[in-house]
C-alpha cells in the first residue's frame, strides 16, 4: 500500500494589527502549549485511538483505523494512522496515512497530511480527477474538512464562532460555533463522557462531488482525549460518521467555558463613569464591537453625555495567554481635568489617559481576563517589556472568587480581577484595581482607588 504525498500549505491567519504588548506580561498559569495531555487533542508518546467509521452510501461496511502518535516537537506532532492488522472486512475501506498538527494560541492547527487514495466509488472532491487531494474518507479527514486553520478555536467558551478554510487548495470554507456541552455515549465510553459540542457548516464549490464536499459537521470534543464522534451530514444527503471504539487515554475535567468578556462582532454595551474628585458628573459612554477576526475585535467608543466628549477604537485579542488589550487610540475633549500619567520616560503627548472604562480596565499590563481564570490565580508586569515601556506600571493581578454584584441593569454573579498599580511618580496611575466580568456580558463593574485619593467607578448600564 503506497502514500501518496498531498502538497498541502497551512492558511496564514489574518491580523488586525501588530501586538505591541505580546509577551509583555508574566501569564496566569495555562497549560503549555507543548504540555502532552492537559488539551483538546493530546499527544502523548504512548497515545493511540481506535475509531469506527462508515458512510450511509459509499462505505456502509464499518471501517476501523487505529491513529497512533508517530512524533512530537513542541507543540507540533504528527498522527499516523491505518486500518491493516485490524479486524476488518474485506470491503471495508483500507487506508494509511500521515496528519500534522500545531497548537497555537489560538488553537489547534492542521499543517499537512498524506495518505492512501480514497476509494474510487468516493466523489471526487476536487474541479478535476487528475490529482485530487482531497479526501472524506477517515476520521481525521472529517475532522479538519474545511477548517484547518484553526481546526479548533481556543479558548473554547460560549459563543464562540470562528471562520476558516480546508482543502488542498482552501476552496472549502466553513463556518463554526460552539454548541456547548452534553454527555455522550460511545464504545471507547459506554458509560457517557462529557464533551464540548462544535457545529461547522461546510461549504465547497467548483468540485466534481460538491454536495458530498458541503454539509453541516458535529464534532463531540473530550479533554484530554480528542474528538470521541464526528458526524458529517452531507448537503447531499448522505451521513459519514465515525465513533472512538478504544482508546489509551483518559477524559480530564472541562476547564470553564464562561465567555467573561465576550466581545462578538455587533455587541454593544453603554457605561457610565465618575472620578469622587476629578469628575463627581458622570461621563456615559457607548462601546459597539465593530469587527471581529480570528479571535481579534475592533471595539469603537463614542461619547453619550457627560464632560467628556470622546471616541476612539481599541483592539483586543482573546487567546490562551488571556484576554489581551493589543491597542488603543482616542480623542477626548474634557471639561474635567485629570492629573498627569507617566512613565515619565516617554512625552507627556505618548502617554496613555484614562478617558474610558476601557482605558481603566486595561491601564497597566496584560492581559485583562486569563482565558480560563480560577480564583487565585495571580500575574504581574515583565521588566523591560512592552507593556513595561507604554504603561510604567508596576504590580499584581489576582482573580477573585465570583460573588453577585449589583448593576444599575440588575445583580450578576461576576468573576473579579483585583490588580495592585504602581506607576512610579503619579499618585494617579497607582492604586487598586478591581473589575467584575460576568459571564455572556463582560465588564460590569469597575472600582479604581487611585493613590492620590480619588475613586474611579464604572459601572455597566446596558
Amino acid at each position: 500500500m503506497s502514500l501518496r504525498v498531498l502538497p498541502v500549505a497551512i492558511v496564514t491567519a489574518l491580523a488586525l494589527v501588530l501586538v505591541p504588548g505580546a509577551g509583555a506580561a508574566t501569564p496566569p498559569v495555562v497549560p503549555s502549549l507543548s504540555d502532552p495531555l492537559e488539551q483538546w487533542l493530546p499527544s502523548p508518546d504512548d497515545g493511540s485511538w481506535t475509531y469506527e467509521w462508515y458512510d450511509s452510501t459509499y462505505a456502509q461496511r464499518r471501517t476501523i483505523e487505529r491513529y497512533t502518535v508517530e512524533s512530537r516537537e513542541g507543540s507540533g506532532f504528527r498522527l499516523a494512522w491505518t486500518t491493516e492488522g485490524l479486524p476488518n472486512a474485506a470491503d471495508a475501506v483500507a487506508a494509511q496515512g500521515e496528519v500534522d498538527y500545531r497548537r497555537t494560541a489560538l488553537g489547534l492547527v492542521n499543517l499537512n497530511w498524506a495518505s492512501t487514495p480514497p476509494p474510487p466509488e468516493f466523489p471526487i472532491l476536487c474541479s478535476s480527477a487528475e490529482q485530487c487531494a482531497n479526501s472524506l474518507a477517515g476520521t481525521h479527514y472529517m475532522l479538519i474538512w474545511g477548517n484547518r486553520s484553526p481546526v479548533l478555536l481556543e479558548p473554547l467558551v460560549r459563543g464562540a464562532r470562528w471562520n476558516s478554510a480546508g482543502g488542498a487548495g482552501n476552496d472549502v470554507s466553513s463556518s463554526s460555533r460552539y454548541v456547548g456541552r452534553e454527555v455522550i455515549a460511545v464504545p471507547a465510553f459506554p458509560r457517557g463522557v462529557r464533551a464540548a459540542v462544535v457545529e461547522t457548516e461546510v461549504n465547497q464549490a467548483g468540485a466534481i462531488g460538491d454536495p458530498y464536499g458541503s454539509g453541516v459537521r458535529t464534532v463531540w470534543w473530550v479533554r484530554g482525549v480528542g474528538p470521541v464522534k464526528v458526524r458529517f451530514r452531507h448537503t447531499g444527503g448522505e451521513v459519514t460518521e465515525s465513533e472512538l471504539a478504544a482508546t489509551t487515554l483518559e477524559p480530564r475535567p472541562l476547564p470553564s467555558d464562561a465567555a467573561l468578556l465576550p466581545l462578538n462582532r455587533g455587541d454593544k454595551m453603554r457605561f457610565r463613569w465618575r472620578n469622587s474628585k476629578h469628575m463627581r458628573k458622570g461621563s456615559v459612554q457607548d462601546f459597539e464591537v465593530a469587527e471581529v477576526i480570528n479571535n481579534t475585535a475592533r471595539v469603537d467608543v463614542k461619547n453619550v453625555s457627560g464632560p467628556l466628549r470622546v471616541a476612539g477604537s481599541y483592539v483586543f485579542s482573546s487567546r490562551l495567554g488571556g484576554v489581551v488589550n493589543v491597542s488603543g487610540f482616542t480623542r477626548a475633549a474634557s471639561l474635567a481635568t485629570f492629573p498627569p500619567l507617566g512613565p515619565a520616560s516617554l512625552p507627556a503627548d505618548k502617554r496613555r489617559r484614562l478617558f474610558t472604562p476601557f482605558d481603566l480596565m486595561a491601564f497597566g499590563f496584560n492581559p485583562v481576563l486569563p482565558a480560563y481564570p480560577v480564583a487565585g490565580q495571580t500575574w504581574k508586569n515583565k521588566r523591560g517589556s512592552r507593556d513595561d515601556k507604554v504603561f510604567g506600571v508596576r504590580g499584581t493581578s489576582t482573580v477573585l472568587p465570583s460573588r453577585r454584584i449589583r448593576t444599575p441593569i440588575g445583580t450578576f454573579r461576576a468573576v473579579g480581577v483585583r490588580s495592585v498599580l504602581v506607576q512610579k511618580g503619579f499618585r494617579f496611575g497607582s492604586g487598586t484595581r478591581t473589575s467584575w466580568f460576568a459571564a455572556g456580558k463582560g465588564l460590569v463593574k469597575l472600582e479604581f482607588r487611585h493613590r492620590d485619593g480619588s475613586v474611579s467607578t464604572v459601572e455597566r448600564l446596558r
